[in-house]
């Protein structure tokens, strides 16, 4: 009787392990590249910009994704290629070409799949080349087939083009901005892959594509005031139905000037109708609202800031250089304001009110400050070495405070003392978010009077440390003053360039499945 018992439980423990190994789990690919590039700046985004990864060394980009966890443990991954750079100029066609081409070339050898996360920003601009991600996707579907599943994540500040849509089976935003949320909304695009997958749902049955012709700077748009705030709050309950997967509002990126640049709402799911009327009243509540959008902070000329800066007891004062913000596209080195700051007579002296400004490239000064070490004297050019275009390179004298040099981004970074005013000059550009960004030069940004960097909205941890804010209108490749920029190619009428416009139709379009193309 025993023997019996032992050899029914042995025989139930191996069909359940042959059935367990019958099931395989599905081949899932990662590829992208992302950058927010500015076709209004004179600078170019090479290869060596993306900083690209490929292989296993890909997990590491996403906390969700290390050995172990959930979604790691659901599917076979194939780690292909993922380039993301900082955001800057348009990308050269060679760098866009060698890059593509080491996707494809990988995608090929490593077939076949299930499905592809398809990792990008959604505001890449590449010369000659009309909608990058678009083209992108479409010869990825090329390599792979129509029938894998792609997952799409980008940036709210991303372009939704009909290529772009009709290529993923399933797209996901960004729904904060400043982006708290970016690795959540790359999880949400990795586990709706996965829940398709194993569920055997596949493809969702309906796509609803909403163009809504308002674009708008970021500044303008962020969801810790109104009206983003509420209408992002609209998302969820689009979103979480029954019947829906997923719901996004794109904003749009305002500094490049291609048809697709526009705000656009998609909804994806297998319910026709709460797809499709979704989509539709996000768009309507989008476009209600505006005209109620404005910037998420006071802003100024920049003398008048300053002003503002030097009368305030709140420290730090912070001050957004926001035409050259590298983290919009800028090119980083646009010498205006610190030439203005330097000419002012309150911080001629040592004993002056206290400024950090961050940050301008200077490579020929870096070299000097390596030279003489810190303590030493230095006087060489700085800035304007790309956009030249509104103030020329500024001959900088000062002290050496601080040299750091191995930062994945500037490489070398050096603090120049010049009068009260302590100038951070990079090897190559670098943006300013995090406080350790300045303690570990030395600096001590909380007891600094100002604080001026080259940004828009404050990323978190500067909001946090601000002890007021305001936002100066500067010059550069990504002018806040829409107007200004020249727009060629963009779709018009487009709100606020047309404020008379007519009202758009918002009716939502279906987008066909991608194996029906």
């Amino acid at each position: 009787m025993k023997k019996r018992f032992l050899f029914a439980i042995l025989l139930q423990f191996a069909t359940v392990t042959v059935f367990a190994q019958s099931e395989k789990l599905p081949r899932i690919a990662i590829a992208g590249l992302g950058i927010e590039s500015s076709t209004f700046s004179p600078a170019q985004s090479t290869e060596e910009a993306f900083h690209a990864r490929t292989g296993d060394s890909i997990f590491s980009r996403y906390p969700f994704m290390t050995a172990g966890s959930n979604e790691r443990t659901r599917a076979e991954w194939v780690p292909i290629l993922v380039g993301k750079s900082l955001p800057g100029g348009i990308v050269t066609r060679e760098a866009y070409e060698s890059l593509t081409g080491q996707i494809l070339k990988m995608l090929e050898e490593n077939g076949p799949y299930d499905g592809l996360f398809f990792d990008i920003h959604g505001a890449m601009s590449v010369v000659g080349l009309d909608d990058p991600e678009g083209d992108l996707i479409k010869r990825i579907r090329e390599v792979i087939g129509t029938e894998p599943l792609i997952s799409t994540s980008m940036d709210l500040h991303g372009n939704v083009s009909e290529r772009l849509a009709k290529h993923s089976d399933l797209i996901t935003c960004y729904r904060m901005a400043p982006h708290e949320d970016a690795n959540e909304s790359r999880q949400r695009a990795v586990d709706n892959l996965l829940d398709r997958l194993e569920s055997g749902k596949g493809k969702p049955k309906y796509k609803a594509y909403v163009p809504v012709p308002i674009l708008l700077p970021g500044e303008m748009t962020s969801t810790r005031i109104e009206p983003g705030k509420s209408l992002y709050a609209e998302v969820p309950n689009v979103a979480n139905q029954e019947g829906v997967i997923d719901a996004a509002i794109w904003i749009g990126y305002a500094w490049a000037d291609e048809p697709r640049n526009h705000a656009v709402v998609m909804v994806t799911g297998d319910d026709k109708e709460k797809v499709e009327n979704g989509a539709e009243r996000l768009a309507e509540s989008f476009w209600d609202v505006r005209e109620s959008f404005e910037f998420v902070a006071p802003v100024a000329p920049l003398n008048e800031s300053l002003d503002m800066a030097l009368a305030s007891d709140k420290k730090p004062f912070m001050i957004s250089d926001m035409g050259d913000n590298p983290t919009a596209g800028g090119a980083g080195d646009v010498t205006w304001t610190l030439a203005k700051i330097l000419a002012r007579p309150e911080f001629k002296s040592e004993q002056g009110p206290s400024l950090i400004y961050a940050s301008l490239p200077g490579p020929q000064l870096i070299k000097e400050a390596v030279k003489v070490g810190v303590g030493g004297k230095v006087s060489a050019p700085v800035g304007a070495e790309v956009d030249d275009r509104f103030a020329p390179p500024i001959p900088l004298s000062g002290t050496v405070e601080a040299i750091k040099q191995g930062d994945v981004d500037a490489e070398t970074e050096v603090v120049v003392k010049v009068g009260s005013v302590h100038v951070i000059v990079t090897k190559k550009r670098k943006p300013y978010h995090h406080t350790s960004d300045f303690t570990d030069l030395g600096l001590q940004p909380k007891k600094s009077d100002i604080i001026v960097v080259k940004i828009g909205y404050l990323v978190p941890e500067l909001y946090d440390m601000r002890g007021d804010w305001i936002m100066a209108l500067t010059p550069g490749g990504v002018d806040q003053d829409l107007q200004r920029l020249g727009y060629k190619r963009i779709k018009r009428p487009m709100f606020p360039l047309d404020k008379d416009m007519k009202e758009p139709d918002l009716s939502a379009k279906m987008i066909p499945a991608s194996d029906t193309l």
